[in-house]
Order: structure tokens, then C-alpha cells, then sequence
């Protein structure tokens, strides 16, 4: 496994992506620099959301992201709030997009 990239750093390269795709994307919780763990909200602007995060997967020998959250945005945040309450390093990066794009299954991103 090769050196993890620093949250800030990944989170900023991240939106300059989402930004080059015309993909609306706000930091509406700014966690720690360089290890705090990142949740990436997509609310498809229909009162519904999904939550991806960063994990492990083990029998890939890889990271990679999994949706942990899908449903009525209201309970989707509700989400967010208890994670932000059990972490305070944590980054959540907030995509609006009726088709639901997030761009996270491209090259370079589960770094």
C-alpha cells in the first residue's frame, strides 16, 4: 500500500475535479488536514441524498468507497450530524446533482 495523500490536499484536488465537471460542490465541515476522514454527500435535489465514505476493502487489497447512507435528505444529514459528533476531524463535502454524479469511481480518487 502506497503513502495516503493528505485529507486537505485530497480534499481540494477533489473539487477542482467536481468544478471541471460542472458539478456544484461545497465543504460544509472542514476536518483535519492531514488525516481527518472524509464524507461525501450527493443530494440529487429530489429531497433524497446518499453518503459515500472511505474504506479499506480488504480481500482487493484496496480503498475504496462505499455508499453508507441513502434515503430522505433530512435523514441523511441527520447522519452526517451524529458522525460530525463522534469525530470532530471529519471533512464532509456536500455535491449537488439531479443525476447523482460524484465522480468517485475515476482513476485517482480512492487514493
Amino acid at each position: 500500500m502506497g503513502a495516503r495523500l493528505a485529507s486537505g490536499l485530497w480534499v481540494s484536488a477533489y473539487l477542482n475535479r467536481l468544478r471541471l465537471a460542472n458539478i456544484p460542490a461545497y465543504v460544509t465541515a472542514k476536518g483535519d488536514a492531514s488525516a481527518g476522514a472524509v464524507l461525501v454527500k450527493v443530494a440529487l435535489l429530489d429531497g433524497t441524498a446518499r453518503v459515500y465514505e472511505r474504506g479499506f476493502d480488504i480481500a482487493a487489497d484496496a480503498r475504496v468507497w462505499r455508499q453508507v447512507s441513502v434515503g430522505a435528505e433530512a435523514e441523511v444529514d441527520a447522519m452526517i450530524t451524529r458522525a460530525k459528533g463522534r469525530d470532530p476531524d471529519l471533512w464532509v463535502i456536500e455535491i449537488e446533482d439531479r443525476m447523482g454524479r460524484c465522480l468517485l469511481e475515476e482513476d485517482g480518487l480512492s487514493d
